[in-house]
């Protein structure tokens, strides 16, 4: 296949690269500084003015840029979160429409965030409804301006993506250096519960839903086994080989973090439902297997 990807020099979008290039696709990056990277045999780095007439049949789209969620949340940091995912989705339908073939299937992302958050209640992609705090905002917004796509008979499926684990990116390094410092607890009541999913996983199921032509609409990229924070903070410690006690007190947090304390002290519980019906098999589906993958067998 012939993709074209947004978000591809980041995080979870470098290591699908190296997914697609590894089993033969042709990946087209869009990136602000293709001079940056080095073009090779599978993966050419364009510019988001790259003229749609240059490239191939684009097979597939793939959508996963967008500001950091980290940060203090000011209205203009606010602002940046959903202006750069809308810009770029936008971009990209716009760049779609122009293609003479259109592509088979269009992936963008999104968040469990668009489910809001409690303590009690088990989401599936079969809740239809957005929450109206900041985040399901942004999920929502960002789920909206994909669905244009669907109008020219492209499968749209947009990618909640939980807590993505890995050692050296995403939230679990925030998580485990208060554990690793002999600091580390639940955050306040511990009872919020973390829906998460190893790094490999999330490309492998990334990878799943671009082959899985029954997959559309919203998936959500999370192992079946969610955890509570204090639960999943005890089992840090234990692969860490640290204690676990000193507990972290919600409005201490609420202070240092303002409003993007959501992301520490909150949560759902999020199943892949969809994942688990078309017989995605999870390799690390329980927590502590994929804390040792990560910390400890190298």
């Amino acid at each position: 296949m012939n993709i074209l990807m947004t978000g591809g020099t980041g995080f979870i979008g470098s290591r699908l690269v190296e997914k697609l290039v590894n089993q033969n696709h042709h990946v087209y990056v869009i990136t602000r500084f293709p001079k940056q990277h080095k073009d090779t045999e599978f993966a050419t780095y364009i510019s988001s003015n790259y003229p749609v007439n240059r490239l191939p049949v684009i097979h597939a789209v793939v959508n996963l840029a967008g500001e950091s969620l980290f940060g203090y949340w000011s209205e203009k940091k606010k602002e940046a979160i959903i202006s750069s995912r809308i810009h770029t989705t936008e971009k990209l339908i716009h760049m779609m429409i122009q293609m003479e073939k259109k592509p088979n299937v269009f992936l963008s992302g999104s968040a469990i965030g668009y489910y809001g958050i409690t303590t009690d209640m088990i989401f599936t992609e079969k809740t239809n409804e957005a929450s109206d705090d900041f985040l399901a905002i942004v999920a929502s917004t960002w789920e909206k301006a994909a669905q244009h796509a669907e109008d020219f008979g492209t499968r749209t499926v947009y990618l909640r993506f939980g807590v993505v684990l890995d050692q050296k990116e995403g939230a679990l390094p925030l998580m485990a250096l208060p554990v690793k410092l002999f600091v580390g607890g639940k955050v306040g009541q511990g009872t919020q519960w973390v829906s998460w999913i190893h790094i490999e996983d999330c490309v492998e199921l990334i990878y799943f839903i671009l082959q899985e032509e029954k997959i559309k609409g919203p998936v959500n990229i999370t192992a079946p086994t969610p955890q509570r924070n204090i639960d999943f903070t005890k089992k840090l410690g234990d692969v860490l080989y640290r204690p676990t006690f000193i507990n972290t007190p919600s409005p201490i947090l609420k202070l240092a973090l303002g409003e993007m304390h959501q992301l520490i002290t909150e949560g759902q519980y999020v199943l892949p439902q969809k994942a688990l019906d078309h017989n995605f098999t999870f390799q690390y589906p329980y927590l502590e297997d994929a804390l040792k993958d990560i910390y400890v067998i190298k």
